[in-house]
């Protein structure tokens, strides 16, 4: 072989055609994804498989829960409006000033991130780079190394795991990167576990003895995420921003207004109180906020004074509100991170420290999900009525 004996670089290319044998998908890079039916049929007509022609044929499209208590019929996709409004900033920046201060760098994802708005409106800063995570997170630590600089970097939160010593290294150098990890949690996750993006927390790995500015956001909504992106765009150190594949309506306050309205201010590590209560507490944040505010919703009107928290800064203790809900009777923290090592059990450990002892439950991604898409929050028990299970169930006397 003439990589092995002449020197030099070589690459090797395998150019195997997908789908074999599929008419109209073979040759073509979508043979990667799900098949559509109107595919598949001819193909497995023509080999007999009548069994699976006719379970398709019965299979009926469900359609996704709507009309959730508490919030809007608006929606909006977070991992767009990230690329939206970073775009409206950066548009307003003096061009020599902003590519001397900004670099967006894409992992070949940038549709699905939002960075495509980027790339369009503000291409000058705007670099289409590969599926190389790592390099191009070290890349965005690496301009981001010089004070007043501002490295972008965007992936789905499944590959955050693999950058996990990168972005150690870019901590302990003091680098700027605002890192926006989308697709988190499971919420309309079609590619299955695979892809879920349920350990977000492992990016707050700094050590206590160091002046850790490391911050991770994951805004509830769109006017949330908004906010909170021209709030900490020009912060120093590393900022993540998560954000769902699925779209989220609009929070609406206890009067029917916008939660996030024009008054609305973001401040980094401060909870907000969605809704009052004295019976006790459930704090979440994400996708699963707008789920939480309908069951909290559904207890109060059956006369259960359940207040709610949006937690939309992970990894920070607001030491008010912590106080607030660790005197109540108790407190459930519902997301669609990990059970295991995702907000739920910090905030158990946070209440210890503190001294605080209201009876406390979490509950978040526990299970492999093979199929589905909002299905997901259901199979999770993540829906409006198994958070309204976990705090009847937390609220019951032993």
């Amino acid at each position: 072989c003439a990589a092995v004996t002449k020197k030099g670089p070589h690459a090797l290319i395998n150019r195997r055609k997908m789908a074999i044998g599929i008419e109209g998908l073979e040759g073509l890079p979508k043979g990667h994804d799900v098949i559509s039916v109107g595919l598949a049929e001819p193909y497995l007509e023509a080999r007999g498989h009548t069994a699976a022609l006719e379970y398709l044929a019965g299979v009926t499209k469900e359609k996704a829960p709507s009309g959730h208590r508490g919030s809007s019929d608006t929606m909006g996709k977070n991992r767009e409006v990230f690329g939206i409004v970073l775009a409206d900033m950066l548009e307003k920046m003096d061009p020599a000033e902003r590519q001397r201060q900004v670099m967006v760098i894409d992992s070949d994802l940038e549709g699905s991130c939002g960075l495509h708005h980027i790339h369009k409106r503000v291409p000058d800063v705007f670099v289409r780079s590969g599926i190389m995570e790592r390099g191009n997170f070290s890349a965005a630590a690496g301009f981001g190394m010089e004070k007043g600089r501002q490295g972008v970097f965007g992936t789905f939160s499944a590959f955050l795991e693999m950058c996990l010593s990168e972005i150690t290294m870019a901590r302990l150098n003091g680098a700027n990167v605002l890192a926006h990890f989308s697709h988190a949690g499971v919420d309309d996750m079609a590619d299955n576990t695979c892809h879920f993006g349920i350990n977000n927390m492992f990016a707050a790995n700094g050590l206590a003895s160091e002046d850790d500015t490391t911050r991770l956001y994951f805004p509830g909504d769109q006017h949330q995420m908004r906010a909170v992106l021209e709030r900490v765009f020009h912060d120093p150190g590393m900022r993540f921003v998560f954000s769902n594949r699925s779209a989220l309506p609009d929070l609406l306050d206890a009067n029917g207004d916008l939660l996030h309205g024009e008054n609305y201010t973001f401040e980094p590590g401060r909870d907000e109180i969605v809704r009052e209560g004295t019976a006790g507490w459930v704090v979440s944040f994400g996708e699963t906020l707008y789920r939480a505010l309908d069951a909290v919703e559904q207890l109060r009107a059956k006369g259960m004074d359940v207040g709610l928290i949006n937690k939309s800064t992970l990894n920070v203790v607001d030491e008010d509100l912590m106080r607030k809900v660790g005197s109540s009777p108790f407190v459930l923290v519902a997301e669609g991170l990990s059970q295991t090592n995702g907000l739920g059990v910090h905030f158990g450990s946070w209440l210890l420290a503190r001294g605080l002892t209201p009876k406390y439950a979490h509950i978040g991604t526990h299970l492999d999900g093979c199929g589905g898409l909002w299905q997901q929050m259901e199979h999770q028990g993540l829906d409006p009525e198994g958070i309204l299970a976990a705090v009847e169930k937390l609220a019951t006397p032993a």
